[in-house]
């Protein structure tokens, strides 16, 4: 085959693979493993910190407006949280990776047109989730368990968030067009400085202190939705600035089908994880809310922390999407495997610690959010159960985030429907035949276990290097 026929036969231009690499991309594929990783990891952890710091500061003010309130904002929480994690880890990682795997190649001209099909898939999803809450919020949170005051309150704070969510969906596409460079530092500041400029806009619209009106649980759903909004024009600044890697032009891009596939394939699989990760939450949520408004409360401020180890899960993983990506189009897989375990190793061991505290002390977090006895008795009762299993949520999320930078996420998918099925379905079993939430949230923490064992075991049984995936 000719040079002219291989370069026709790749998609890219015949110049590209002439073209001096970027340094970033450089050090995606030749820099030490470890500190590479680390250093690319901390401005993430930040940006994940910040937005999680969002929403527990908003369940502090949300808190004080009684249990109905928080009760009605833990019902709308996994949603939220799905929307965050399906639009930056999921779709957010489709888009990194088929960017970082284009790079990694040399096919510059496909890089800079992933951008624009990008925002066309976000933006589409984001439209298409804004109606479907609108429209089956009521029945939604009616089935996870909520009624009465509880549910109004999260039926107010839901439409209100899902009324903007396409901007959440928008900010972390362009967000995870800079991440498939190996830019983290550029995202992680502008989401830190529109939080430090949004958060006090929580309390000031919740209780409508000064000029600001009150508007109680709505206010906080109105600060998430400026917060995002307010931060999209800095990043697609920084896109269209003409100094990152990719340089998009609207005018030249041309909707292809091919390059729509290069992230939903690996995107919609993601997505369909990250459901099963949500409705895990859900179904647990359903059956906790059978001993009342307090339980949920409770579980809803213990799965938290949980949620909380997904920005350290993240933090890592969003460079390893990068560099496995980069690595895989430059056929260095020996190297993506390094990169991978490496991340996995350092999630597992911090995310076990925080779970060991968490079992340790769990009145101590509980309390942050709610004085209500029965909240900080249930919660507590999760955290003591759940958290010695968080070493395994914290290995199997790493691994997933790697496996998007392979584009090979069978065996991420079939954990994830394990763990639904063993949470889900074990749940259910163990508090119909008990009645005790002690053993729904033991099957939680078995549950974990499945997850990051199923994952753990398939990459290191090949499910990368087999040669159907080779071929890839």
């Amino acid at each position: 085959m000719t040079p002219l026929a291989i370069a026709t036969a790749n998609n890219a231009p015949l110049t590209a693979a002439n073209e001096p690499l970027n340094p970033r991309t450089t050090r995606l594929l030749e820099g030490p493993i470890v500190p590479t990783l680390l250093k690319l990891a901390a401005p993430n952890l930040v940006v994940l910190l910040v937005q999680s710091s969002i929403g527990l500061i908003e369940a502090y003010w949300v808190g004080k407006l009684g249990t109905d309130a928080l009760a009605g904002v833990a019902l709308v929480f996994p949603a939220l949280m799905l929307m965050q994690m399906m639009s930056a880890g999921a779709m957010g990682g489709g888009i990194a990776s088929a960017i970082a795997r284009a790079i990694g190649a040399k096919r510059q001209a496909d890089a800079n047109a992933l951008v624009m099909h990008a925002l066309l898939i976000s933006t589409a999803l984001g439209i298409a989730f804004t109606i479907a809450m609108l429209i089956g919020g009521r029945a939604l949170y009616s089935a996870m368990g909520g009624q009465g005051a509880a549910l109004e309150a999260a039926l107010t704070y839901s439409n209100i968030i899902f009324a903007g969510i396409v901007l959440l969906w928008i900010f972390n596409a362009l967000a995870s067009v800079l991440r498939g460079t190996g830019n983290m530092a550029l995202p992680a500041l502008v989401t830190g400085v529109g939080a430090v400029l949004v958060i006090p806009l929580s309390p000031l619209l919740i209780f409508g202190w000064g000029p600001f009106p009150q508007w109680g649980i709505a206010g906080g759903a109105a600060a998430v939705v400026l917060y995002y909004g307010g931060a999209i024009p800095f990043l697609a600044h920084a896109v269209w600035s003409g100094r990152n890697v990719v340089r998009p032009t609207l005018r030249e891009t041309k909707i292809r089908r091919q390059l729509l596939y290069d992230i939903l394939r690996v995107g919609l699989i993601a997505a369909v994880i990250t459901v099963t990760t949500n409705l895990t939450v859900a179904l647990t949520t359903s059956i906790v809310g059978n001993s009342g408004a307090a339980a949920i409360a409770g579980y809803g401020i213990g799965s938290r922390l949980e949620y909380l180890l997904i920005p350290l899960a993240f933090s890592l993983g969003a460079p390893l999407v990068a560099m496995v990506g980069t690595c895989i189009g430059a056929g260095k897989r020996e190297r993506a495997l390094r990169a991978a375990w490496s991340g996995a190793l350092i999630a597992g061991v911090v995310a076990e610690a925080v779970g060991l505290a968490a079992a340790l002390f769990p009145a101590g977090w509980i309390a942050m959010f709610s004085a209500d006895a029965d909240v900080i008795a249930f919660g507590s009762q999760y955290l003591h159960i759940v958290g010695p299993f968080y070493g395994f949520f914290g290995i199997g999320m790493v691994l997933y985030f790697a496996s998007q930078g392979a584009g090979q996420l069978k065996w991420p998918l079939i954990a994830g429907l394990s763990r639904l099925a063993v949470a889900g379905f074990g749940g259910w079993l163990a508090y119909e035949w008990t009645h005790d939430l002690g053993a729904v949230f033991l099957a939680l923490g078995l549950a974990l276990t499945v997850f990051g064992s199923i994952v753990a075991c398939a990459v290191w049984l090949g499910a990368w290097t087999r040669k159907e995936v080779m071929r890839a």
